[in-house]
């Protein structure tokens, strides 16, 4: 693979919608690949004629350690996608998910982009940057500040060029909501153009952000692992933070765009969505507050060191049970591994 290649990684239980159909020639377009990680459930090889599909069978043959310890019927087999990935030496990763269709304007991100700082604040609701008169929060915010004015109105300066090694996009038509949200207030929305460009929260400030529409780099490919021992609604939102809390260490923000792909939602039960989510709802401002406490290193080859020290204090503060960590070493000793070769 050249330095330029892309690879989109996403997992799936069905056969190919029509999503993933239409992110299969946006990317054939840019000569991306799509690597599509399957589970017990679902197709098997035969049976998805899109991208290259890696069954469960397959993945007990990839030379991960991981491979051995993830649990079936779990959404973070998709760990072993980006490992896939970055073995094969991917310039960046584009991870998605099986009912997100990319936009028109779809095409490949820079590292370094423009976007508007936003004033350092402990938490920022990012949609109202994107959607400022409607009453919506992403999955994953702390509903103790949905209506703080504190969180409810920003200062944003002017643009600057800056590297991003993780930029999060949004979705319309069935944005990346909590539960709470769609049980009250559920109708399709589509972001406006306020934040087209971007807009770059700076080391310190948190916002959620999920595995849906996010464009990974390098520097930031350790901080990819996607927990087990919590449930599915909160896996890619933990996720979130831990990876938050080490860019900082890097003197890099979170970068959030405007829409690039529209989601045409699988079907949910909304009440299993809520009894997954009630973690984050009772939790997630703690969660925040024991990776805050750390001190972790400073620069990138601490990255994998800080990633470790964070899901240590997790274990520690009872947000996931001590066999998180032997997923947690498996997956750093395969990051190892892959970039040693």
């Amino acid at each position: 693979m050249s330095e330029q290649d892309l690879v989109c990684v996403l997992t799936t239980i069905q056969a190919p919608t029509a999503s993933v159909v239409g992110l299969a020639e946006t990317l054939e377009r840019f000569s991306a690949e799509l690597v599509v990680i399957g589970d017990a459930k679902g197709p098997d090889g035969s049976e998805f004629a899109v991208g290259e599909f890696i069954g469960i069978e397959k993945q007990r043959h990839l030379p991960f350690r991981l491979a051995l310890h993830l649990p079936e019927n779990h959404y973070t087999r998709k760990n072993l996608g980006y490992l896939v990935a970055i073995a094969r030496g991917a310039a960046s990763i584009y991870e998605t998910d099986d009912d997100n269709m990319p936009l028109p304007g779809w095409k490949p991100r820079n590292l370094r982009v423009r976007a508007r700082p936003i004033k350092a604040r402990r938490w920022v609701n990012v949609y109202r940057l994107f959607s400022p008169e409607t009453l919506i929060w992403p999955r994953g915010f702390p509903l103790d500040f949905i209506s703080d004015p504190a969180v409810c109105s920003y200062e944003a300066l002017p643009s600057v060029e800056i590297d991003a090694p993780i930029q999060q996009g949004l979705a319309n038509g069935s944005p990346d909501v909590d539960a709470i949200w769609r049980l009250l207030l559920e109708e399709e929305h589509t972001f406006g153009r306020e934040g087209e460009k971007g807009f770059w929260l700076p080391p310190g400030t948190w916002s959620p952000f999920n595995s849906q529409s996010t464009w990974w780099w390098p520097a930031a490919y350790p901080l990819l692992y996607l927990p087990s021992f919590c449930t599915f609604r909160m896996t890619d939102i933990w996720r979130s933070f831990v990876a938050q809390r080490c860019l900082w260490e890097l003197g890099a923000g979170m970068v959030f765009h405007g829409a690039e792909v529209a989601q045409q939602r699988n079907q949910h039960d909304l009440m299993r969505d809520f009894r997954d989510e009630i973690p984050g709802y009772l939790g997630n401002g703690r969660f925040c507050e024991t990776l805050d406490r750390l001190r972790l290193k400073a620069g990138p080859d601490a990255v994998e060191e800080n990633l470790r020290t964070c899901y240590g204090a997790l274990v520690e503060s009872e947000f996931f049970p001590e066999a998180e960590l032997v997923l947690v070493d498996s997956w750093l000793a395969d990051i190892a591994a892959v970039r040693s070769q």
